[in-house]
């Protein structure tokens, strides 16, 4: 997953120069391979690499709940003495 992401962004950015590279010669294209390039950028790489860094992860123990704010304050205590 590691390898593929780090592919995906460098196609992407590839895309972006490519894209500005020919825009002067071909607004046209240029923008589409432009666009294109934001596309996957907003609406795959961001998701796939969401996913990939929550996978395995529990959202409870990044909440504000009772016991999370006990435990930091437990915690600061400790730091003090």
């Amino acid at each position: 997953m590691k390898y593929f992401l780090l592919l995906l962004f460098v196609s992407i950015i590839s895309g972006l120069g490519i894209g500005y590279y020919i825009k002067p010669n071909d607004p046209e294209t240029g923008n589409l391979i432009i666009g294109l390039s934001i596309s996957a950028l907003f609406f795959v790489l961001m998701p796939v690499f969401i996913y990939h860094r929550w996978k395995n992860k529990d959202v409870k123990d990044y909440m504000l709940t009772k016991e999370n704010i006990e435990k930091m304050q437990d915690y600061s205590k400790d730091k003090k003495l």
